[in-house]
């Protein structure tokens, strides 16, 4: 992806959706009674309208194109952060919303990596690794739960 403009629109479409599941996943665990992992998904989200912020702030120096879905340019045809949140609902368990939420940030770092690798465009490059990092702080966060969870006390 060489398109700053581009890159951009895909980059607010993903911190969008992540936003959103990160709600969905606060809600569920809010349900279940899991104070601890709400606030975790709580503030995972928040992180993400951050960064859904910065992306959007970062966009009004440019001309952002209006991307119809089928438009996007996402590896399975869906933002890498909305893959395998299906099946998100109350009957959710504590170990499996943070695997859903790990998933996400997962390939959400892997997307942004990828363009990293494959642009041209110093300006895109710079973004994205910028926004990789980001993934990657969450992704350590998440697997840090994860094995706090899985050690024997």
């Amino acid at each position: 992806m060489d398109d700053i403009n581009l890159f951009l629109a895909h980059a607010i479409q993903l911190e969008r959706d992540a936003a959103r599941r990160f709600d969905d996943l606060m809600h569920s665990m809010q349900t279940a009674g899991n104070r601890e992992l709400e606030s975790l998904f709580r503030r995972l989200g928040e992180l993400s309208r951050l960064h859904l912020s910065s992306a959007i702030a970062r966009g009004g120096f440019h001309s952002l194109p209006e991307l119809a879905a089928e438009d996007f340019q996402w590896p399975e045809g869906q933002t890498p952060e909305a893959a395998d949140w299906q099946g998100v609902d109350s009957m959710l368990d504590a170990n499996g919303a943070l695997r859903l939420a790990l998933a996400g940030e997962r390939t959400g770092q892997a997307w942004y990596s990828a363009v990293a690798k494959a642009t041209t465009d110093p300006e895109v490059l710079s973004m994205a690794r910028e926004f990789a990092e980001e993934e990657a702080q969450h992704v350590s966060e998440l697997e840090r739960w994860i094995g706090r969870r899985s050690s024997p006390p």
